[in-house]
């Protein structure tokens, strides 16, 4: 696969990744102090956000994202 993401992109997916892991933390430490067996939506959220943010900043390291690939954009300068 080829590049397909930009600096500007890669930027971007960087902030969005490293904010959407420090929410997944936070949700993390708060889904913890409930009651064993509730299924809430910080419970659910957390490892929701923690993928999004390995996924982002997994594309903006290696510069190429295999859904913009899909889409057919590229935004390379």
């Amino acid at each position: 696969m080829e590049e397909n993401v930009g600096d500007t992109d890669s930027q971007v997916r960087v902030v969005l990744g490293a904010l959407s892991g420090i929410v997944a933390l936070v949700l993390l430490g708060q889904s913890l102090n409930l009651v064993s067996g509730l299924l809430t939506l910080p419970a659910v959220a957390s490892p929701v956000l923690g993928l999004v943010a390995i996924a982002l900043l997994g594309t903006a390291y290696t510069r190429e994202c295999p859904v913009c690939a899909a889409a057919g954009v590229d935004t390379t300068e």
